[in-house]
């Protein structure tokens, strides 16, 4: 369907932007450059009155592209959203009016770039058509019977959700169904509580609109949120909209800890064995005596880098609740516990307390020397500043931690080989090549791909993913399912799919409870955007999707290979095949694209290069002379932010800056720094979210795939006979708003140090 575009301009006055700015100066841009037969100005745009004189014009037939220059377009969003309008926002208050010099003329300079820029963007998109094709299920999966899993079908099912749980042993309750207690969720948090497992496998079982598969796995996964299709081993095929895997974890190999005395006597166990003699009604050492005195140790195999890097989170709680039970049930035990660093935060706290009013000692200090023959602890008391022998002991529990079931340990992993291999950067993506065997036979690396170092180790995958970048949920480098820790916890890379509680990280129970009811929400919410055409977080609701001029594509892969989602396959001929409900809109493909034929209804190569070609660009002939001109290309969900909140802060911000912002950086062409030096801009900054393992990119590897990206540009300076730091990429968090303004004016004042471009003008 063709669109009728029918743009008008709304110039605002308040907060400042009159007094700051010539707005008649401003609105010439848009009559006398663009031509534009509407274009309105108010003193209050986000009033009563501005938004009826918008609506106006909207119901009135003659604008259907209002392109407000007013606040940023971050806020006022609620009052800037018109029902059937393509809004397009320009930002003259935080980034002008309230960031630069008030009355300069090149403050108003920056306002009508802004307005150019913006009547350009109207010009080069139209509202996006939503992918809503085929049949949409609304039926919930969940993956593993563990107590998340249990959560996790219960919360679905209470919000009116149809779930499948699928287990793959013959009974559910997963990690924690052996345990007789739990530590206390509820006030006043002194007393071990009553396992919930069994309480919640009854509702489960009992739960019409649950339908439970033990002793069933997954063997194959296709399509997209809303339209996956399962392959169980049992031969059916299930169609599913979400899933939510909560496969939990398992107990740390204590084979593997000879060096804390495991295997040198009967009476020394794991926590975990400990549980399962608590649940039995009765703790005894081998020899069917007593147990009058107990040591437990912390942290055994947890944060070692020969074991487990990382911190257990539940083994402190767990020893505390153990000499609590023990205690209770025998006043005369004595239990020690030694520890490094005790964590108990939160309401564990009342719990570490009511251990020590029950009198179990607690020990700062790390284990020397474990005698399993005359079950003596020795450990050096880092108070005390010695080394303490503790003998005689009748039991020594060592409190291991756990690992994530992140794949199918039951089942021979899916054997590694050049011809069957899913490629992904080395320093980008840390997620191993896996093979998909039958499905992307002889795929060959494109240029600057390898094998990373990090792998998922032995197993199967849990889902079998039929995707182009291979069967499995990518992991972190501890095995722990990937999410971002700040912005989307429950959601992975793939979409639709979302990990939860011990799978993602090491929890206790309440933690994996509150974890799986996230999760399943977050599906729900999947669920529910992707059968209305929109994408989930964090471009929550937009109805864009890529689509490929596949006339113009070259096959080189990079767009299925640099997907962050996943959301890229490849037909037998290697065209791209876009899964829309998988794509979050970064618009990663889109800037990895060589030939720009990856585009979306309402945001392009061709939009941003448009953009960057509308600033007024001063040579030496312009009446300010010639001036520095530097773009920043700015990520819309930290960069960005950051910037306007400098401008709320009355940070000053250089008048020669001209700001796009972007999805993502990964979005960002290599063709759009050369177009904007090529146009006689001084310099670029690419601004973008914080990369790395702790990643804070929203798009999760946007940013670093940006920073590969831009690592090659100088070989375009060069070739330009420009000098190299004209192109700068800066990290950038929200929380960097008091420094941003100083990072950009430092860059500038380095451009005019060097000198201006020498193609202004041209």
């Amino acid at each position: 369907m063709t669109f009728e575009r029918k743009p008008g301009v709304y110039l605002c006055g308040g907060c400042g932007i009159a007094e700051a700015v010539d707005m008649d100066a401003v609105e010439k841009v848009a009559t006398d450059e663009f031509k534009m037969t509407i274009c309105k100005r108010h003193e209050f745009l986000c009033g009563e009155d501005g938004r009826k004189l918008i609506a106006d014009d909207l119901a009135a037939g003659g604008v259907n592209q209002p392109i407000i220059a007013a606040c940023s377009p971050r806020v006022m969003t609620d009052k800037f959203t018109f029902d059937g309008a393509q809004v397009v926002r320009a930002n003259l208050r935080e980034q002008v009016a309230w960031a630069m010099a008030a009355g300069e003329q090149t403050t108003t300079m920056a306002a009508s770039d802004n307005v150019r820029m913006a009547i350009t963007q109207a010009m080069k998109i139209t509202p996006p058509e939503p992918y809503v094709e085929g049949e949409f299920s609304r039926r919930l999966l969940v993956v593993g019977g563990t107590l998340e899993g249990l959560t996790a079908a219960l919360e679905g099912a209470r919000t009116g959700y149809d779930v499948l749980l699928v287990e793959a042993s013959d009974r559910l309750g997963g990690l924690f169904a052996g345990f007789a207690k739990v530590s206390p969720e509820r006030p006043p948090y002194r007393d071990p509580e009553d396992n919930p497992v069994p309480g919640l496998i009854a509702a489960v079982e009992a739960d019409p609109r649950i339908t439970v598969l033990t002793g069933t796995t997954i063997a194959r996964t296709e399509g997209q949120p809303g339209q996956f299709d399962v392959a169980l081993s049992a031969g059916a095929t299930e169609r599913v909209g979400a899933m939510v895997v909560a496969t939990g974890a398992r107990p740390y190999d204590p084979s593997r800890l000879g060096h804390l005395g495991y295997g040198s006597g009967p009476d020394i166990v794991t926590n975990f064995e400990l549980e399962s003699r608590l649940a039995a009604g009765a703790v005894t050492r081998a020899n069917g005596q007593p147990v009058k005195t107990i040591a437990f140790l912390q942290c055994a195999g947890s944060r070692d880098p020969d074991h487990l890097p990382y911190c257990s989170s539940f083994c402190c709680s767990a020893s505390i609740r153990h000499a609590i039970q023990l205690s209770d049930a025998d006043p005369d035990v004595q239990a020690f516990i030694i520890f490094d660093e005790l964590r108990t935060p939160g309401t564990a706290e009342e719990f570490y307390r009511a251990a020590q009013e029950k009198g179990v000692i607690f020990m700062k200090g790390r284990p020397k020397e474990v005698d399993g023959g005359s079950m003596t602890v020795t450990y050096d008391d880092l108070l005390l500043g010695q080394e303490v022998p503790l003998q005689g002991l009748d039991m020594i529990v060592l409190a291991t931690g756990m690992v994530p079931n992140s794949t199918d340990p039951d089942r021979p992993a899916v054997e590694i080989n050049d011809e069957q291999a899913v490629y992904t950067r080395n320093d980008i993506n840390p997620v191993a090549p896996i093979p998909v065997a039958g499905y992307r036979d002889g795929v060959a690396a494109p240029e600057g791909f390898g094998y990373p170092e990090i792998g998922l180790g032995e197993g199967a995958p849990l889902l079998n993913l039929q995707y182009r970048q291979g069967p499995h949920i990518p992991v972190l480098a501890d095995g722990f399912s990937d999410s971002h820790y700040i912005c989307f916890p429950y959601e992975s890379r793939r979409t639709g799919i979302y990990p939860c509680g011990t799978l993602r990280r090491p929890m206790d129970v309440g933690e994996a409870m509150e974890d799986a009811t996230g999760a399943t929400l977050k599906a729900i919410q999947s669920i529910r955007q992707v059968s209305e055409g929109g994408s989930v977080h964090p471009r929550v609701g937009d109805l864009s999707f890529p689509k490929v001029g596949y006339d113009a594509c070259t096959k080189c892969r990079r767009c299925t290979v640099e997907c962050p989602f996943g959301a890229i396959d490849e037909d037998e001929k290697d065209f791209p095949i876009i899964n829309p409900t998988r794509c979050r809109r970064c618009g990663t493909c889109m800037g990895a694209c060589p030939v720009r034929t990856i585009s979306f209804d309402n945001y392009s190569v061709e939009m941003l290069t448009s953009m960057i070609k509308a600033v007024e660009v001063p040579d030496e002939f312009h009446e300010v002379g010639a001036v520095p001109r530097v773009l920043i290309m700015a990520c819309e969900n930290d960069a960005y932010p950051a910037i306007d909140m400098s401008g709320l802060a009355r940070q000053r911000l250089s008048a020669h800056v001209r700001i796009i912002p972007v999805r993502c950086l990964g979005s960002v062409s290599l063709l759009c720094v050369s177009d904007a030096l090529s146009k006689g801009y001084d310099g670029v900054i690419m601004m973008g979210c914080k990369s790395g393992d702790e990643y804070q990119c929203h798009f999760v590897k946007g940013s670093a795939m940006a920073q590969e990206r831009m690592s090659k540009v100088g070989e375009t300076l060069k070739s330009m006979m420009l000098e190299e730091e004209r192109v700068q990429t800066y990290e950038v968090a929200i929380s960097d708003s008091a420094t941003v303004a100083k990072r950009v004016n430092d860059f500038v004042a380095h451009i005019e140090s060097i000198g201006l471009n020498p193609f202004k003008g041209f």
